[in-house]
């Protein structure tokens, strides 16, 4: 029987989806799933009725070294950091988005050598955008409008938005870092941008200290791209707009 042997580092609500997703998959593929949770202190939060577990680990040294992926799903200021400790423990990393900055990123290329890195901006993957990357002519597309709204307290109900890493600049939130599917979906498409640039800040009376908009401009070779990003959106929105040749998409 194939086997597969993980480890999460944080347990909040996305990474009980993966461990639901993985469990799901396990049974579906008849494999023998392990999962070992690791925490950096004994929390009173850990949630009862996570079932499936097998280990979790609160002492680093106590780690097994051969997992087939580590999830990093701890809060983004925490990524890079996390990426280093366990570069010797796996040489596969599912990485929630955002990961970091490029600058982390150049200073930690050589240690990840033979590694692969999955970062989760799954929104390339979704039928839209295979369509329009399948089918489109880029060198005939003028005009780019993109937007992601929503409404920040609205995202997890039963959770005080306040707290969580959106909500606080010190655990890597605001919209330009958390809210970066449009970006990985436009870069998919269309590549870099030759110029770009952005205003953000915090407008809204939301209770956060991270910027809750951002408004960029992009421009390309032979078309222009526009994209909003905001925290504070009542009726969400996600919606994207090619301005073509021949037509409007």
């Amino acid at each position: 029987m194939t086997s597969l042997k993980v480890c999460f580092v944080g347990l909040g609500s996305i990474a009980k989806r993966h461990i639901k997703n993985l469990q799901d998959i396990s049974l579906t593929n008849n494999y023998n799933l392990h999962i070992d949770i690791f925490r950096h202190g004994v929390c009173a939060d850990f949630p009862t009725d996570l079932v499936g577990v097998s280990d979790v680990y609160y002492d680093f040294t106590a780690l097994p070294d051969d997992y087939d992926v580590v999830f990093i799903t701890n809060p983004t200021v925490f990524h890079y950091d996390t990426l280093i400790k366990f570069k010797d423990k796996t040489k596969h990393f599912f990485i929630e988005k955002p990961v970091f900055t490029f600058e982390q990123l150049n200073y930690l290329l050589p240690d990840l050598t033979g590694k692969m890195c999955y970062v989760a901006c799954p929104m390339r993957y979704t039928p839209v955008i295979g369509y329009l990357k399948k089918n489109i002519n880029v060198d005939e597309v003028y005009s780019v409008r993109a937007i992601s709204s929503s409404y920040l307290p609205d995202w997890r109900p039963n959770s005080d938005y306040t707290k969580s890493y959106s909500a606080q600049k010190a655990l890597g939130g605001g919209v330009s870092v958390d809210l970066i599917h449009e970006w990985d979906y436009l870069q998919y498409l269309f590549g870099l941008p030759q110029k770009l640039k952005v205003l953000k800040g915090k407008f809204s009376d939301l209770l956060i200290d991270t910027e809750d908009s951002a408004l960029y401009l992009a421009e390309y070779p032979n078309m222009t791209a526009e994209l909003h990003l905001d925290y504070f959106g009542r009726a969400p929105v996600r919606e994207l707009m090619l301005i073509c040749k021949n037509d409007t998409l």
